[in-house]
């Protein structure tokens, strides 16, 4: 049976903890993020991202991406880190920027289709950051959305897409941006914008020191 708590006006914290730890064990929550509502599960256990493949409906050769809560826990993921990388997490984590890293073995394949780089993000939500936080692994998060429609962004079109495919619906209100994360990758020293956000190109050459 799915679960719903109305996080809109009060965030029960307890109640978080509690949910942090279906996620932990690999069940599906959905919850907001300062972009889109975010469909998530944990990003270090094999099966449970096969479930979430089949419940969004997601061809499996598209990678999905880490959200984590601290540098820390990207730097448990990903390896080889560059400066740059670190200038970009510095500046923009948490916020709307996801990058792409190289990956640890920790990394299921499933989740990559079996390349050797990982999307990161930290969300700027304080749900998201303490459901990260308090399951203690880096979620495994597409937006909450049947692959093929736009992204979630109200938790009653989400929760009628899913229904009781999913364990427990977190509803934070209307998302604030309403549109996904950058996505940079940095390739041969300059980045690379492989989809568009609220986060410009200008801005991230600005912090890079690029033109």
């Amino acid at each position: 049976m799915m679960g719903y708590l109305d996080c809109r006006n009060k965030i029960d914290f307890n109640k978080l903890k509690e949910i942090s730890q279906i996620i932990r064990n690999g069940g599906i929550v959905v919850f907001p993020t300062e972009t889109v509502y975010g469909i998530g599960t944990n990003g270090l256990n094999k099966e449970a991202i096969s479930r979430l493949y089949e419940v969004k409906q997601r061809p499996i050769n598209k990678p999905i991406s880490l959200l984590v809560s601290s540098i820390d826990m990207a730097e448990m993921v990903a390896k080889d880190i560059t400066d740059m990388e670190y200038k970009l997490m510095e500046k923009f984590f948490p916020g709307p920027l996801t990058i792409i890293l190289k990956k640890k073995s920790i990394v299921p394949d499933n989740l990559t289709n079996n390349t050797d780089t990982v999307g990161i993000r930290m969300p700027d939500n304080i749900i998201a950051k303490k459901l990260i936080e308090h399951s203690n692994v880096p979620i495994a998060t597409p937006s909450a959305n049947i692959s093929g429609k736009p992204s979630g962004i109200d938790i009653n079109n989400i929760m009628e897409d899913f229904k009781d495919k999913v364990d427990y619906y977190l509803d934070g209100g209307q998302s604030k941006l309403g549109i996904g994360s950058t996505i940079v990758k940095i390739e041969n020293g300059y980045p690379v914008i492989l989809r568009d956000g609220s986060i410009s190109k200008k801005q991230i050459l600005e912090c890079l020191k690029l033109k």
